[in-house]
Protein backbone atom coordinates (compact mmCIF):
# COMPACT_ATOMS: atom_id res chain seq x y z
CA UNK A 1 0.00 0.00 0.00
CA UNK A 2 1.63 3.08 -0.95
CA UNK A 3 1.59 6.25 1.72
CA UNK A 4 -1.17 7.93 0.10
CA UNK A 5 -3.09 5.15 0.50
CA UNK A 6 -1.95 3.93 3.92
CA UNK A 7 -2.99 7.79 5.13
CA UNK A 8 -6.40 7.61 3.85
CA UNK A 9 -7.20 3.91 5.07
CA UNK A 10 -5.89 5.28 8.76
CA UNK A 11 -8.02 8.68 8.23
CA UNK A 12 -11.03 6.48 7.10
CA UNK A 13 -10.63 4.49 10.19
CA UNK A 14 -10.20 7.16 12.85
CA UNK A 15 -13.02 8.82 11.43
CA UNK A 16 -15.50 5.71 11.81
CA UNK A 17 -13.94 4.75 15.00
CA UNK A 18 -15.23 8.34 16.64
CA UNK A 19 -18.73 7.88 14.68
CA UNK A 20 -19.07 4.62 16.29
CA UNK A 21 -17.94 6.27 19.71
CA UNK A 22 -14.84 3.72 20.07
CA UNK A 23 -11.29 5.02 20.71
CA UNK A 24 -8.26 4.28 18.37
CA UNK A 25 -5.57 3.84 20.46
CA UNK A 26 -2.07 4.43 19.61
CA UNK A 27 -1.34 0.82 20.06
CA UNK A 28 -4.42 0.05 17.90
CA UNK A 29 -3.80 2.28 15.13
CA UNK A 30 -0.24 1.26 15.33
CA UNK A 31 -1.13 -2.41 14.53
CA UNK A 32 -3.60 -1.36 12.34
CA UNK A 33 -1.12 0.80 9.97
CA UNK A 34 1.47 -2.49 10.53
CA UNK A 35 -1.19 -4.49 8.70
CA UNK A 36 -2.18 -1.98 6.27
CA UNK A 37 1.69 -1.83 5.14
CA UNK A 38 2.07 -5.19 4.69
CA UNK A 39 2.47 -6.35 0.94
CA UNK A 40 0.94 -9.55 1.86
CA UNK A 41 -0.92 -10.43 5.18
CA UNK A 42 0.52 -10.82 8.43
CA UNK A 43 0.93 -13.09 11.24
CA UNK A 44 0.44 -11.96 14.95
CA UNK A 45 3.94 -12.63 15.77
CA UNK A 46 5.19 -10.83 12.67
CA UNK A 47 3.33 -7.58 14.13
CA UNK A 48 4.78 -8.30 17.33
CA UNK A 49 8.36 -8.16 16.12
CA UNK A 50 7.98 -4.99 14.32
CA UNK A 51 5.94 -3.55 16.93
CA UNK A 52 9.29 -4.55 19.21
CA UNK A 53 11.64 -2.69 17.20
CA UNK A 54 9.62 0.46 18.42
CA UNK A 55 9.88 -0.81 22.18
CA UNK A 56 8.85 -3.69 24.41
CA UNK A 57 5.45 -5.44 23.22
CA UNK A 58 3.73 -8.37 24.81
CA UNK A 59 1.81 -11.08 22.51
CA UNK A 60 -1.42 -10.00 24.42
CA UNK A 61 -1.04 -6.38 23.77
CA UNK A 62 -0.81 -7.82 19.58
CA UNK A 63 -3.66 -9.83 19.90
CA UNK A 64 -6.20 -7.60 21.87
CA UNK A 65 -5.51 -4.84 19.13
CA UNK A 66 -6.21 -7.36 16.64
CA UNK A 67 -9.64 -8.50 18.73
CA UNK A 68 -10.32 -4.81 18.34
CA UNK A 69 -9.50 -4.08 15.34
CA UNK A 70 -11.60 -7.39 13.76
CA UNK A 71 -14.60 -6.18 15.98
CA UNK A 72 -14.83 -2.81 14.42
CA UNK A 73 -14.63 -4.63 11.19
CA UNK A 74 -11.24 -2.72 9.98
CA UNK A 75 -8.68 -5.82 9.84
CA UNK A 76 -9.82 -9.45 8.73
CA UNK A 77 -8.54 -12.55 9.96
CA UNK A 78 -7.65 -15.66 7.45
CA UNK A 79 -8.22 -18.85 9.05
CA UNK A 80 -6.13 -20.51 6.67
CA UNK A 81 -3.05 -18.32 6.72
CA UNK A 82 -3.47 -17.29 10.34
CA UNK A 83 -3.20 -14.02 9.35
CA UNK A 84 -4.00 -10.61 9.14
CA UNK A 85 -5.13 -7.96 6.36
CA UNK A 86 -6.64 -4.74 6.25
CA UNK A 87 -10.20 -4.71 4.69
CA UNK A 88 -10.67 -2.91 1.96
CA UNK A 89 -14.91 -1.45 2.84
CA UNK A 90 -15.06 -0.87 6.84
CA UNK A 91 -18.20 0.92 6.41
CA UNK A 92 -20.70 -1.32 6.90
CA UNK A 93 -20.54 -5.10 8.45
CA UNK A 94 -20.27 -7.96 5.67
CA UNK A 95 -19.44 -11.52 4.84
CA UNK A 96 -15.68 -11.05 3.00
CA UNK A 97 -14.80 -14.04 0.68
CA UNK A 98 -11.15 -13.85 -0.29
CA UNK A 99 -9.22 -15.24 -3.37
CA UNK A 100 -5.91 -16.21 -1.91
CA UNK A 101 -2.85 -17.31 -4.27
CA UNK A 102 -0.01 -19.43 -2.99
CA UNK A 103 2.19 -18.73 -5.35
CA UNK A 104 2.12 -15.27 -4.27
CA UNK A 105 0.45 -14.40 -1.09
CA UNK A 106 -1.71 -11.99 -2.37
CA UNK A 107 -5.00 -12.01 -1.26
CA UNK A 108 -8.06 -10.04 -3.32
CA UNK A 109 -11.24 -9.08 -0.95
CA UNK A 110 -14.68 -10.51 -2.24
CA UNK A 111 -17.86 -8.90 -1.50
CA UNK A 112 -20.38 -11.24 -2.77
CA UNK A 113 -23.85 -11.04 -1.55
CA UNK A 114 -24.73 -13.59 -3.90
CA UNK A 115 -22.41 -15.93 -1.84
CA UNK A 116 -22.96 -14.71 1.20
CA UNK A 117 -26.95 -15.50 0.83
CA UNK A 118 -26.33 -19.13 -0.55
CA UNK A 119 -24.19 -19.82 2.68
CA UNK A 120 -27.09 -18.37 4.69
CA UNK A 121 -29.82 -20.26 2.81
CA UNK A 122 -27.92 -23.56 3.83
CA UNK A 123 -26.73 -23.24 6.89
CA UNK A 124 -30.44 -22.10 7.53
CA UNK A 125 -31.53 -24.68 6.04
CA UNK A 126 -29.58 -27.17 7.99
CA UNK A 127 -29.98 -25.43 11.20
CA UNK A 128 -26.38 -24.14 11.48
CA UNK A 129 -25.94 -20.68 12.82
CA UNK A 130 -22.36 -19.49 11.85
CA UNK A 131 -20.74 -17.10 14.07
CA UNK A 132 -18.19 -15.64 11.03
CA UNK A 133 -18.91 -16.54 7.84
CA UNK A 134 -15.83 -16.35 5.91
CA UNK A 135 -15.02 -18.14 2.61
CA UNK A 136 -11.43 -18.43 1.39
CA UNK A 137 -10.52 -19.80 -1.82
CA UNK A 138 -7.10 -21.21 -2.34
CA UNK A 139 -5.26 -20.71 -5.92
CA UNK A 140 -3.44 -19.24 -8.70
CA UNK A 141 -3.43 -15.48 -9.44
CA UNK A 142 -3.63 -14.22 -12.88
CA UNK A 143 -0.01 -13.03 -12.62
CA UNK A 144 1.28 -15.92 -11.00
CA UNK A 145 -0.53 -17.76 -13.72
CA UNK A 146 0.63 -16.17 -16.59
CA UNK A 147 4.39 -16.17 -15.03
CA UNK A 148 4.01 -20.03 -14.43
CA UNK A 149 3.15 -19.54 -18.12
CA UNK A 150 6.45 -18.48 -19.81
CA UNK A 151 8.32 -20.57 -17.55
Amino acid sequence: MDEDTLTQALSRAETLCAQRGVRLTPQRRRVLELVCRAERPVGAYELLDQLRDGGPAAPPTVYRALDWLLEQGLVHKLETLHAFIGCTHPEHPHASQFLICDGCGGVKELEDKAIAGSLASVAAESGFRPSRPVVEVIGTCSDCAAKHGKD
